[in-house]
């Protein structure tokens, strides 16, 4: 149902990175929200945090956004 948010985050994730193939992101539902895991190679984590933790704040308001008009709860984890 929710693959979409996990789709997104995925393509977010594929667009900003030099390994695309190594983006992996695992969905944890609970009982009203959502845990999106994004695991990435080390060496691109920088490019998925940016700097002062910007990017990784952009990637949580689109898809906290998305997840407001379907009045559920979904928190990005990067790992």
């Amino acid at each position: 149902m929710w693959t979409f948010m996990k789709e997104l985050v995925e393509f977010i994730a594929k667009s900003l990175v030099d390994n695309p193939d190594s983006v992996v992101v695992n969905e944890v539902n609970g009982e009203q929200s959502i845990i999106l895991k994004l695991t990435v190679a080390p060496e691109d984590m920088g490019k998925i945090i940016g700097k002062q933790g910007r990017i990784a704040k952009a990637i949580r308001t689109v898809i906290k956004a998305v997840a407001v008009k379907h009045n559920k709860r979904v928190i990005v984890e990067i790992i």
